[in-house]
């Protein structure tokens, strides 16, 4: 009970904060961990503990899961030079210095030193999607970014599995070469499988509550299904995400689609609170454990982890840049990056949601657990805090010049699918096609114009405005007895998915905060 209670006032701190976050355009993760060190400080807040399976299955699941469902595999192939760069490059030496850091300054053993550098190495797109959503940034530079979030997570929670194994005595060194060499492949072949068998299931549960509830089912079963198999849940649950994403869309309704993204938006949110509140929940109890002398060290000890990460992702980013500058003539088909594009980079560097799940995970014994988890959530803070409410102003200064080409493919992929309506609507001369004939006439017309139809056209405008008034009459027939409550929700509903069907896109997103 004590943990529902925290979760309800942290839920209602993190409401209050994201509306704050939206005034003040700062990332909203950087506002939720605030509001749960805020929470997680309150005297009366519990000492929760999770079990450490269960916040792997728990948090990493979904996280991989959103990030793997937006990133298609010609993006992997297209950009695959500065995917390996920041996913894999960054990840490496941010571990390893990180390591060195744990093992000279913080006396910890090897692996332990090695699994904290595994968790504070993968940044998270979340937040920096939320800041970079604000600005006309390059398109190929954002989505790199987001690209990145995916495959620096199973990078890094690669390397934390392996060293936590080394370092509970569970395996060696020698006995983790062959378990990855069946672990890596089997993994993807088995995320693989399970999608297209999910997907075979999921088409006579289309557009039901039980189709949802599905969802969840095959994303976690996944998860532990592959780990009964000694197989990688990590690549799993990627491969699962990145097959669904790819065969599911066409075959999906649009409204089992818009509430499923829906579902998944606020379950992932849901989970970003729960792991806010449960690792401020257990820094909270180390610190009180700690005598002062152990508390000032760890504290020490943590900042100079958080500059370490951010120093080594800045000077790898800037050499990287200046590498390609160099061995890369300007018709190369790697596009070489602009110096300040690459400073915006190495500046998005913010931890969030799978460093804190992977701390948590660690084991209640594990080698120096409490200065782990409390440098982990230092990193998560500072580069929460530091980055995310610099980075506004930073790519202000460097003064980007807006990049248009999404409203201009937008513009002509709109025209390309209305002419194809037309062409259709060609073949019949009634009164019904020559209506919409016009209606589509008047769209293309705007879309030619680079502009939305769906947001200025005059047809969609008057369907809103009637569609208000029938809102008004039929809320008026409600109330003075005319029509029961049974007959005004199934009218209702017809209003909504009319006004659904006149909105333009944007109004249908559901925004953070």
């Amino acid at each position: 009970m004590a943990l529902f209670e925290n979760m309800l006032v942290l839920m209602l701190v993190a409401i209050i904060f994201l509306q704050l976050s939206r005034t003040l355009a700062v990332p909203y993760p950087t506002m939720l961990a605030v509001a749960g060190v805020i929470v997680a400080s309150l005297p009366w807040a519990p000492d929760i503990s999770i079990d450490p399976q269960l916040a792997m299955a728990l948090f990493i699941a979904p996280a991989l899961l959103d990030a793997a469902y937006d990133l298609p595999p010609r993006t992997i192939r297209r950009d695959w030079v500065p995917l390996v760069s920041l996913a894999v490059w960054v990840v490496i030496l941010t571990t390893a210095a990180v390591a060195w850091v744990g093992v000279s300054i913080g006396g910890l053993p090897l692996a332990a030193a090695i699994a904290l550098g595994a968790i504070v190495a993968p940044p998270d797109a979340a937040a920096a999607a939320a800041m970079l959503g604000r600005f006309a940034l390059p398109r190929r530079a954002v989505a790199i970014l987001q690209g990145e979030s995916l495959l620096n997570d199973a990078t890094s929670l690669l390397i934390f599995s392996a060293a936590v194994g080394v370092a509970m005595g569970a395996s060696t060194l020698l006995h983790l070469i062959p378990l990855l060499i069946i672990a890596v492949p089997g993994g993807l072949l088995f995320g693989f499988v399970s999608a297209r068998i999910a997907m075979l299931f999921s088409r006579h549960l289309a557009g039901t509550l039980g189709g949802t509830l599905f969802e969840f089912v095959a994303v976690f079963g996944t998860w532990i299904i592959a780990e009964h198999l000694h197989l990688s849940a990590i690549l799993a649950v990627v491969a699962f995400a990145m097959t669904t994403a790819h065969y599911v869309p066409a075959r999906q309704a649009p409204r089992a689609r818009l509430h499923s993204y829906s579902v998944w938006q606020a379950s992932v949110f849901l989970l970003n609170v729960l792991a806010f509140l449960l690792m401020g929940l257990q820094a909270r109890a180390i610190v009180l454990d700690l005598a002062r002398e152990e508390l000032s060290f760890a504290l020490m000890f943590a900042g100079i982890v958080f500059v370490t990460v951010v120093l080594v992702r800045i000077a790898w980013v800037l050499t990287y840049n200046r590498l390609v500058h160099y061995l890369l003539s300007s018709e190369s088909r790697i596009p070489r990056p602009p110096l300040r594009m690459s400073l915006v980079v190495s500046w998005c560097g913010m931890r969030g949601l799978v460093t804190l799940a992977t701390a948590l995970a660690l084991p209640a014994a594990f080698p120096s657990r409490e200065l782990i988890v409390l440098s982990a959530l230092a990193v998560v803070l500072g580069s929460l805090i530091v980055q995310g409410l610099t980075l506004g102003p930073l790519i202000r200064l460097l003064g980007f010049k807006p990049d248009t080409s999404l409203e201009t493919d937008l513009a002509k992929a709109r025209v390309t699918l209305l002419d194809t309506a037309i062409r259709v609507l060609d073949k019949r001369d009634d009164n019904v096609a020559n209506r919409l004939r016009e209606t589509y006439e008047e769209a293309r017309a705007l879309a030619a114009d680079g502009r939305n139809p769906r947001a200025v056209s005059q047809t969609d405008q008057l369907q809103l405005t009637m569609i208000a008034a029938k809102r008004e009459k039929l809320a008026a027939m409600r109330h003075s007895g005319a029509i029961d409550d049974d007959v005004f929700h199934a009218l209702e509903q017809d209003l909504d998915f009319a006004e659904l069907a006149a909105l333009p896109p944007e109004k249908l997103e559901i925004i953070d905060g």
